[in-house]
C-alpha cells in the first residue's frame, strides 16, 4: 500500500523557518499532483500549496513569498520550505498525492509557531 511520511515539523518562534519533507518509500508519485495541506486546531484541513506533475505551482495567498514547494528526489517526493513563519501558520501539516484514481495522505507533522 502506498505510504507518505512527513517529517521536519517542530516548534519555532515567529520569523523562524522550517523545512518539511514527504517521503514515499517504495512508491513513485511522479504522475500525481502533490500537495501540502494543513489543519489548525479546531479547523478543517485546507490546501497550502500544490505542484502538478508538470511543475505548475499554486500557493494560497497567505503563504506566497514565504513558503516554497518543490519536488524532491529519491525517496523524498515533496518538500515545503517555510520562512518567516507566523503564529497563524500553527497547524498539523499533511502531504498528499492527488493521483488520478486515488488520493493518498500522510499522517501529518505538527508545526507550532510561538510569538
Amino acid at each position: 500500500q502506498a505510504q507518505l511520511m512527513e517529517s521536519g515539523g517542530g516548534s519555532v518562534q515567529a520569523g523562524g523557518s522550517l523545512k518539511l519533507s514527504c517521503a514515499s518509500p517504495g512508491w513513485n508519485f511522479h504522475l500525481c499532483t502533490m500537495g501540502w495541506y494543513r489543519q489548525p486546531p479546531g479547523k478543517e484541513r485546507s490546501l497550502v500549496a500544490k505542484i502538478t506533475k508538470d511543475g505548475d505551482i499554486t500557493y494560497i495567498s497567505s503563504v506566497k513569498g514565504r513558503f516554497t514547494i518543490s519536488r524532491g528526489s529519491g525517496r523524498i517526493e515533496l518538500i515545503l520550505e517555510m520562512n518567516n513563519l507566523k503564529t497563524e501558520d500553527t497547524a498539523e501539516y499533511y502531504c498528499a498525492a492527488l493521483c488520478p484514481i486515488e488520493t493518498y495522505w500522510g499522517q501529518g507533522t505538527q508545526v507550532t509557531v510561538s510569538s
